[in-house]
C-alpha cells in the first residue's frame, strides 16, 4: 500500500519571528517613504517599502540567507544551488559568500545581462538553462542529483518563506495603522511570508498579492484548491513569471487569505507604475517590483488606506527600462504614434507639418519620411511621427487639429 503524501507545512508567525535574528547584520532594514502622488490617488496615505534598495537589489537575499544559514557545515561544503531569473540568484550568491560556501546558479537563457553579471560578481558560478525559471529549476535539480549540492529554492521552502516574511514585520513596525499591504506575487514566497508575519503582528491588516495577468497561476490554483501549472506565460515582469505556485507558499496563503486577495494587473498597468515611480518618486524599480503600485493605479478605490506597498526589487535591464518607459508613456496617453498620409511631396510640406505639431505643444521624438511607399502617389509622401504629448486630451486635440487642417492622419 502506497503511503499517503506528507502534508505540506504552512509557515506561521512564529517561523517569521525566528528567522529575524538570523538576518541580523546581514540584510538592511530598508526605508519606507510616503508617496504623495499615490496618496492623492487613493485618498489616504500610501507608503513604499524600498526593497529595491536591499542588498542584491531585492528582498530575495532574506529567504536565501535564512535557508543557507540553517544548513549544516557539511551541507554548505557541498555547495548551494539555485534557479532564478536574477534576484534570487544574487540573494543566493550573497548568502554563499557570507557563509563561505560555493554556489552554482542556473538562470534562463535570455536572462538580464546586469543580473547575470551581478550574480557572477558576488562569486557564484552561473549556468544558462531553459527559457523560464521553471526550466532552469529542472536543470538545478539535475545538478543536485549529480553532485550532492543543496538546492536553495527561490520560494518553496519554509525557511525561505520565513525569511521573506521579515519584510512584513519591518513594514508594520515602520508605519503605524496600516490597513492594507500590497506585495508582488510569483511563486508565492513573499506573499506567504508577509501574510504569516502579519497574522501574528498585525492581524487586522489586509494582505494582497499582485500577479502579472500574463503569468497568473494563483487565481486558478486557489479556485482548484491546489497548485495549477500554466501552459504559457507572457509578461515583461520576469521576476514574478512563475508557472506554478510553490507548495509551501500555497499551503500558507490558502490558509490565511481569501482568493479575492490575489489580483492581477496588465502590462499597461505595470508600465504606468514604473513610469510613475521614476518620475514622481525618483525610484528605479523592476517590472515585478512595481506590481503593487500597478494594482493601485488600476483600481485606486479597492484598497483601504493607509496602504503599504513593497517595491520588491530594482534589478531592471536598462534596455527593458527604455522600452517600458515608452510603453508606460503610451499607456498614460503621453506617447503618440501617427502617420500622415498623402502629404504633398514638395519643398516645405514637411516643415509646415512639423510647425503645426510644435504649435500644438507636442515634442517630436522621431520622424520617418517616405516617398516610395506603395500607399502614396508619385507626387505624395508619407510621414510617420512619434510624439510626446501632455496626456490623452492633448493628443486628441492635436490629431483633430491636424485633420481640420486637411491632413490625412492615422493613429497607430
Amino acid at each position: 500500500m502506497t503511503p499517503a503524501p506528507s502534508p505540506v507545512p504552512a509557515v506561521g508567525p512564529e517561523d517569521v519571528l525566528a528567522a529575524r535574528p538570523v538576518l541580523d547584520g546581514v540584510v538592511r532594514r530598508t526605508p519606507v517613504v510616503r508617496s504623495r502622488a499615490l496618496s492623492d490617488l487613493v485618498g489616504g496615505p500610501v507608503h513604499l517599502k524600498l526593497e529595491n534598495l536591499q542588498r542584491g537589489g531585492s528582498f530575495k537575499v532574506r529567504g536565501a540567507y535564512v535557508r543557507a544559514a540553517r544548513l549544516t557545515s557539511d551541507e554548505r561544503r557541498r555547495g548551494l544551488v539555485a534557479a532564478s531569473a536574477g534576484n534570487h540568484a544574487q540573494g543566493v550568491a550573497i548568502a554563499a559568500r557570507e557563509l563561505g560556501a560555493p554556489a552554482t546558479v542556473f538562470m534562463p537563457v535570455g536572462a538580464s545581462l546586469p543580473k547575470l553579471e551581478a550574480t557572477s560578481r558576488y562569486g557564484a558560478r552561473v549556468e544558462l538553462a531553459g527559457a523560464t525559471v521553471d526550466e532552469a529549476l529542472v536543470a538545478a535539480h539535475e545538478h543536485v542529483e549529480a553532485t550532492g549540492a543543496v538546492l536553495v529554492h527561490p520560494f518553496d521552502h519554509p525557511d525561505v518563506v520565513a525569511g521573506q516574511g521579515t519584510v512584513g514585520l519591518e513594514l508594520v513596525e515602520q508605519v503605524a495603522g496600516l490597513r492594507t499591504v500590497l506585495v508582488c506575487l510569483g511563486g508565492g514566497g513573499l506573499l506567504a511570508g508577509t501574510a504569516a508575519a502579519l497574522a501574528g503582528a498585525a492581524p487586522g491588516v489586509r494582505v494582497v498579492g499582485v500577479q502579472a495577468a500574463g503569468a497568473a497561476a494563483w487565481p486558478a490554483s486557489l479556485v482548484a484548491g491546489h497548485p495549477v501549472v500554466l501552459d504559457r506565460m507572457a509578461t515583461m515582469a520576469d521576476g514574478i513569471a512563475v508557472a506554478r505556485p510553490g507548495d509551501v507558499p500555497f499551503a500558507t496563503v490558502s490558509s490565511l487569505l481569501p482568493p479575492a486577495d490575489v489580483v492581477t494587473v496588465s502590462e499597461e498597468d505595470v508600465s504606468r507604475a514604473l513610469l510613475l515611480l521614476l518620475e514622481r518618486a525618483k525610484l528605479v524599480v523592476e517590472p515585478g517590483g512595481a506590481a503593487g503600485v500597478a494594482a493601485l493605479l488600476a483600481d485606486p478605490t479597492a484598497y483601504e488606506p493607509p496602504v503599504g506597498v513593497v517595491l520588491s526589487g530594482g534589478n531592471v535591464d536598462p534596455l527593458l527600462l527604455m522600452r517600458v518607459i515608452r510603453h508606460g508613456m503610451a499607456a498614460a496617453g503621453r506617447f503618440l504614434a501617427l502617420s500622415v498620409r498623402r502629404l504633398p511631396d514638395r519643398p516645405g510640406s514637411l516643415a509646415a507639418l512639423l510647425a503645426r505639431v510644435a504649435e500644438a505643444g507636442a515634442d517630436v521624438i522621431d520622424v520617418g519620411h517616405a516617398r516610395t511607399s506603395g500607399r502614396v502617389a508619385v507626387d505624395e509622401a508619407e510621414v510617420d511621427l512619434r510624439l510626446q504629448t501632455q496626456g490623452p486630451a492633448h493628443a486628441e486635440r492635436l490629431v483633430e487639429g491636424l485633420r481640420r487642417a486637411g491632413y490625412e492622419v492615422l493613429v497607430s
